[in-house]
């Protein structure tokens, strides 16, 4: 023979209330949290600002002959972000008077002074590779190549 359960009213009733309390407490709770849980879903690119540091340097030496050798960097020299990243470098001019540049492909120009900080802001809307390249010194004639490199990974 098969028992049945069969709750009362007052079980039944005191069920429902339960559940209503278990979820308009999870409802308020959610309500509560929306700012958060919408930070969490996003995207960290969409808002967020990716600050990257950068300085100026030399290497100088003598060569055999007695003449003065030197060449100019970025540094870091190659600086990796993601795709849609709101990125802001912050050069810092440490060697050499003045290093006017360009980020080809990105239309970001600047010019970094010793003692001084340049800030250029830009959003990494396609992936590649970018070259940082200081006007100055582009190449071995001039004391170069100061070249950087700006990787967008997808």
């Amino acid at each position: 023979m098969t028992k049945f359960i069969v709750p009362s009213s007052k079980q039944i009733r005191a069920f429902k209330l339960g559940a209503a309390a278990l979820l308009l407490g999870g409802a308020a709770y959610l309500f509560l949290q929306r700012n958060e849980l919408r930070e969490a879903m996003a995207p960290a690119s969409t808002s967020a600002v990716r600050t990257v540091q950068l300085v100026t340097g030399e290497f100088k030496s003598i060569g055999p002959n007695g003449r003065t050798i030197e060449a100019y960097r970025w540094d870091p020299g190659t600086i990796y972000v993601k795709k849609g990243d709101n990125v802001r470098l912050s050069i810092f001019g440490v060697n050499g008077a003045s290093h006017p540049f360009v980020i080809e492909g990105l239309n970001v120009k600047g010019e970094v002074k010793k003692g001084e900080e340049t800030v250029v802001s830009f959003r990494a809307d396609e992936a590649g590779i970018y070259r940082i390249v200081c006007l100055t010194h582009p190449d071995i004639a001039h004391n170069g190549p100061m070249i950087g490199y700006l990787v967008v990974d997808k």
